[in-house]
């Protein structure tokens, strides 16, 4: 199922991101609203279903494991290029509403966070959108602190 009038159904501008992984039910991609601030948060990405689904609570059994092996390979390819203090996860998913504003296409926002933006503490979506959250110098390496999410203990 896919909708003409949905910028995720059409894959062409997902698959042209810098970093790419594509499952049988799912896609990743280092893709941002290119209203973003281009320096704010870069290596920010999105999960998103290959099927058009207005929210995470329709996906299949196939689908959310997927989106789990996403989240596991994303946080892989961000962990060794960015080194990042820690994530922001945030889904975005919204019914068709009164007002005919079409149906969106659910999709996870996977943000790596690090300890010298200047909004660290608020909130995420500050931290995506604000152009006021730009790091000293936004293609450095963090800390690394969140290189132990998801170690065996």
């Amino acid at each position: 199922m896919s909708r003409a009038d949905c910028v995720f159904c059409d894959r062409t501008p997902l698959r042209e991101a810098d970093i790419y992984i594509e499952t049988e039910w799912c896609v990743y991609a280092s893709s941002r609203d290119p209203s973003d601030p281009p320096e704010v948060l870069p290596g920010s990405g999105i999960i998103v279903p290959k099927a058009h689904k207005p929210s995470p609570f329709n996906f299949t059994a196939d689908e959310w494991r997927d989106v789990h092996e996403l989240l596991l390979k994303a946080k892989a390819v961000l962990d060794e290029r960015w080194k990042p203090d820690g994530y922001f996860l945030s889904w975005t998913c919204f019914p068709t509403s009164a007002d005919d504003v079409p149906q969106m296409h659910a999709h996870l926002h996977v943000v790596p966070r690090f300890d010298d933006e200047p909004m660290r503490g608020a909130g995420g979506r500050v931290g995506i959108k604000g152009a006021d959250n730009i790091r000293p110098d936004p293609t450095a390496p963090g800390k690394g602190w969140a290189l132990s999410f998801g170690s065996p203990r």
